[in-house]
C-alpha cells in the first residue's frame, strides 16, 4: 500500500458537520434504552445537589464514552464531534461530567451499582448474555491493583505488588459457551487484602444472578487469596458450590501425605502450561482427590466439607524443593483445590483451571475505560468502576446480538469493527440517513445488531 497522490496534492480540514466516528453508538446506545439503563438511574441514584442533576443523562454519556473507548473523563468530549449531537440529545461536557462523578459519596455509588445489577439482569434477558438451559454459571471472583500514579488520589497505596494504586474486585459471570460479564464490582485503597470483603460481593453476585433469573448451578471460582472461612460461609449460605485454590500450607500438605499412590492418575493438557517456577512447559500431571474439611480450627458453624482435588507435576529441579516437606515433595509439585463442585475429578480439575477467564474482562478493562482510573475522589473512581462495568456489559451484549463472530470478539475488536464505524448522516422527509463505508469486512454483524435493537431496515 502506498501513497496515491504526492503530498502537495492532498488537504485535509475539519469542516464537514454532518460526519460521525461511532456510527454503532446508535444501536448500542437504542440497546441501553430497550433494558431501562435511564430510567433505573433515575430511580436508583439521587445525589441530592446541584451538579447530581439529571444522574441518567450524565450516566448515560460516560457510558455512551466508554462504550467508543474514552478512558478519561476529557476522552468523554469524542462524543461532542461532528454530527453526532443530530442522532443524540443531552450530550454533556467533560467538566460537567468530573462535576456529576465528585460528587458520588459511598452511599450514591452503591446506588448506582444497584441500578447496574438491575440493567445486566435486563440484558442477560433481551440478548442471552447467559444462555437459557445451560446446566452451569461460572462465578469468578478476583481482584487487581490498577496503578495510579503520585498520592494525590485518594485511597491509593502500596499493596502486594509493590506499586501505588486502588484496588478493585470484579465478580464475573460465564458460561462454557459464553464469555464472561461483569456481576458486580467494589473498589478499595490499594493496601486492601486481595480477599477483604469478598464474602458480601460474591453473595450480593449470587442474588443478582437468582434475580436475574438464572436458575443453573453457579459456581464460584477463586485462587488461594480468597480462601476463608466467610467466602466459604457466604457462599454455602446462598446455595451456591465453590472451587477455590489453597495454599500449600502444612496442613494441606499432610493432607495430600494421605493420599494413596494408587489413586493418582494421569491427565494430558490439551495446552501446554509455562510453569515459571521450573522454567519450563508442562504437559503432563497425575491428579487423586480425598475427603477434606477445611477450617476445622474454627468453630463447628465454619467447618466445610469438601473435597481436595490435587494436581501433580514432576519436579526436575530437587534445589527447588522447599525447606522440609522431605521426600513426598522431592519428585513433584503439588497445586491443590478445596471444592463442593459435583463434577467428577477429570470435569472437575480443568474446570477449576479455567477460573482464569476472569482476566479476559481485566484485559478488555483496562484496554477501555479502566486505562486511567481518572478523578482524585475514591468514591468518583469508584463510580467510574462502575460505570465502566455497565458499559462493558452493554458491549458484550451488542456483539452477542450481532452474531457469533462479535459474541466472541475481545472488547478492543468490538469498538474497531461494530462500534467505531465513520458515518455521514443525510436527511430527508424529516428522517436521518446514516451513509456507511462501502465493503466494511463487518457490514452484517453491523445490520444484525441494527435489526434487533428496532431499526429500520438499512438500504444501500
Amino acid at each position: 500500500m502506498q501513497s496515491s497522490h504526492a503530498a502537495g496534492h492532498v488537504s485535509a480540514s475539519f469542516s464537514d458537520p454532518n460526519l460521525i466516528a461511532s456510527a454503532g453508538l446508535v444501536p448500542v446506545m437504542r440497546l441501553a434504552e430497550r433494558c431501562a439503563l435511564p430510567s433505573l438511574i433515575r430511580r436508583h441514584v439521587d445525589l441530592g445537589v446541584s451538579t447530581g442533576v439529571n444522574p441518567a443523562g450524565k450516566a448515560m454519556s460516560l457510558v455512551a464514552g466508554m462504550c467508543v473507548g474514552a478512558d478519561s473523563i476529557e476522552g468523554v468530549d469524542v462524543l461532542r464531534i461532528g454530527g453526532t449531537h443530530r442522532l443524540f440529545g443531552g450530550i454533556y461536557a467533560p467538566s460537567t461530567l468530573g462535576s456529576f462523578l465528585r460528587s458520588f459519596t459511598h452511599g450514591h455509588v452503591r446506588q448506582l451499582q444497584a441500578a447496574s445489577r438491575r440493567f445486566t439482569a435486563n440484558l442477560i434477558a433481551h440478548a442471552g448474555l447467559i444462555p437459557p438451559g445451560e446446566p452451569i454459571v461460572y462465578l469468578d471472583v478476583d481482584s487487581k491493583v490498577k496503578q495510579v500514579y503520585g498520592p494525590a488520589k485518594q485511597g491509593a497505596s502500596f499493596g502486594y505488588t509493590r506499586v501505588r494504586g486502588l484496588h478493585f474486585q470484579v465478580v464475573t459471570a460465564s458460561t462454557p459457551t459464553s464469555r464472561p460479564v461483569v456481576i458486580a464490582t467494589r473498589l478499595r485503597k490499594g493496601s486492601a487484602g486481595s480477599g477483604k470483603g469478598a464474602d458480601t460481593l460474591v453473595a450480593e453476585a449470587i442474588r443478582a444472578l437468582r434475580e436475574a433469573g438464572v436458575t443453573a448451578m453457579i459456581l464460584v471460582r477463586a485462587d488461594s487469596a480468597f480462601f476463608s472461612a466467610k467466602l466459604v460461609k457466604a457462599i454455602r449460605a446462598a446455595g451456591a458450590c465453590y472451587s477455590i485454590t489453597v495454599a500449600n500450607t502444612k496442613t494441606i500438605r499432610a493432607a495430600i501425605s494421605q493420599i494413596p499412590e494408587t489413586a493418582w492418575k494421569p491427565i494430558k493438557y490439551r495446552n501446554a502450561v509455562w510453569d515459571q517456577d521450573e522454567g519450563r512447559w508442562i504437559s503432563e500431571a497425575e491428579i487423586a482427590e480425598i475427603p477434606y474439611t477445611a477450617f476445622t480450627s474454627k468453630k463447628a458453624a465454619l467447618h466445610a466439607p469438601g473435597r481436595l482435588i490435587v494436581r501433580r507435576v514432576r519436579r526436575l529441579n530437587p534445589a527447588t524443593v522447599p525447606e522440609g516437606q522431605g521426600e513426598l515433595f522431592a519428585a513433584y509439585r503439588h497445586h491443590a483445590f478445596h471444592t463442593t463442585n459435583p463434577l467428577v475429578i477429570d470435569q472437575a480439575e480443568p474446570t477449576h483451571r479455567q477460573h482464569a477467564v476472569i482476566e479476559q474482562v481485566f484485559s478488555d478493562l483496562e484496554d477501555g475505560p479502566l486505562g486511567h482510573l481518572p478523578s482524585g475522589r475514591f468514591n468518583a473512581n469508584a463510580a467510574w468502576l462502575a460505570l465502566a462495568g455497565i458499559a462493558h456489559n452493554l458491549t458484550r451484549a451488542a456483539a452477542t446480538l450481532a452474531g457469533r463472530f462479535h459474541a466472541k470478539a475481545t472488547g478492543a475488536t468490538v469498538r474497531r469493527t461494530l462500534i467505531n464505524i465513520p458515518a455521514r448522516i443525510a436527511s430527508g422527509a424529516r428522517r436521518l440517513q446514516l451513509h456507511l463505508p462501502e465493503y466494511w469486512p463487518w457490514a452484517g454483524g453491523f445490520l444484525t445488531l441494527w435489526a434487533r435493537t428496532g431499526h429500520r431496515p438499512i438500504t444501500s
